[in-house]
């Protein structure tokens, strides 16, 4: 996108950053793109670099990163404060955060296969081991 190009309406903006007008909306509401400047017609005239900040917002949340945290990423961006020091602590949060998760799944990914093993996949659905080792009152 040539970054002395004309403002883009809304449907420009979802089209060149290839997200649907809800998102770019959303996104707005959300304080993850500044409010536009209006024309006199009263559409949003979005600045052609809007492409760009709504490709990453996409790309961090492809990578994990929450909305909040998207929001953090790109005052990071913009602080000259910040070094990549800060990025690179916040994105080995978020493989930790990922590692967490993931083991988490395989826990219960072997729990499942366990208790299907234990199901014979004939019978009554209260004899059925898997919905009883889900019941409270089973386990009393």
């Amino acid at each position: 996108m040539n970054s002395s190009a004309i403002a883009l309406t809304v449907g420009q903006l979802a089209k060149h950053a290839e997200v649907g007008v809800p998102t770019i909306r959303f996104y707005e509401r959300r304080g993850l793109l500044p409010v536009p400047a209006r024309r006199t017609s009263g559409y949003r005239q979005y600045p052609p670099d809007s492409v760009r900040r709504v490709r990453f917002i996409r790309h961090a949340q492809e990578l994990g990163f929450s909305l909040r945290e998207v929001q953090e990423l790109l005052a990071l961006s913009i602080d000259p404060g910040k070094s990549c020091a800060d990025v690179r602590t916040r994105a080995a949060a978020k493989v930790a955060d990922i590692e967490a998760k993931t083991a988490s799944l395989n826990r219960m990914r072997k729990v499942l296969l366990k208790l299907m093993n234990n199901c014979p996949g004939d019978g009554p659905t209260d004899a059925c081991p898997i919905l009883l080792a889900m019941d409270d009152e089973h386990e009393r």
